[in-house]
């Protein structure tokens, strides 16, 4: 299954304000994955996916309900993203977001 980081540019800093980071980690550079240029879904493609209502609660994190749905941690993004909320910090409790289903289409829909 496809995630974030495919077909991404990969950058190696060797930055010298970086020396110390180097040194401690005993590494002479960082990867650094270029940000992702993703399209939001047209309101055609989104009519085909499966939304989920959720409100969220104390103690709510992307990563979990990734879990829950689609039993894998790592594509919060992919929750976040859809609801134009890039960090739970711009969420307070009792807002609603949606999951989108199914992964794989809603994967496709951010790969194209």
């Amino acid at each position: 299954m496809p995630n974030r980081y495919d077909r991404r540019q990969i950058f190696l800093n060797k930055n010298e304000l970086y020396d110390n980071v180097f040194e401690e980690r005993n590494i002479n550079s960082i990867r650094h994955y270029a940000s992702a240029d993703f399209e939001y879904p047209s309101v055609q493609e989104m009519k085909d996916l499966t939304r989920i209502r959720h409100v969220w609660k104390v103690g709510d994190r992307y990563y979990k309900l990734a879990s829950q749905y689609y039993n894998s941690p790592q594509y919060w993004w992919v929750i976040a993203l859809f609801n134009k909320k890039p960090t739970e910090a711009d969420l307070n409790v009792g807002d609603l977001i949606y999951i989108p289903l199914p992964l794989q289409d809603v994967l496709r829909l951010f790969n194209q």
